[in-house]
């Protein structure tokens, strides 16, 4: 599954968010997060597995999940592209008025 297609939904964007701010959580810790069933939660995190942005460890019982890195870093790498674009597009606006500001002010 594509990764923008899995971060579409509010649901798994506060999981992700929960998990990079605490590192790692139980399946359990997540389901009590939510006022959604367990088996939504468990669909959500099956969503965010096969988009490859979590990982998950079996430790005896329980089922922990992080974040996974990788693809984290490729999406802000594709975002940079678009910020730079118009961090370009911003600077060339701003010398733009300020050409035209000095003109103005018989510079």
């Amino acid at each position: 599954m594509d990764a923008f297609l899995a971060l579409a939904e509010p649901t798994r964007r506060n999981i992700m968010e929960m998990l990079a701010a605490t590192g790692n959580l139980s399946a359990s810790d997540i389901y009590s997060k939510f006022k959604s069933t367990p088996p939504a939660i468990s669909q959500h995190l099956k969503v965010l597995r096969e988009a490859n942005l979590v990982r998950v460890e079996k430790r005896a019982q329980k089922r922990i999940y992080y974040v996974n890195p990788e693809p984290m870093k490729e999406l802000e790498k594709w975002i940079q592209l678009f910020t730079k674009d118009w961090q370009d597009r911003h600077d060339r606006l701003e010398t733009l008025l300020k050409k035209g500001m000095e003109k103005n002010n018989g510079k």
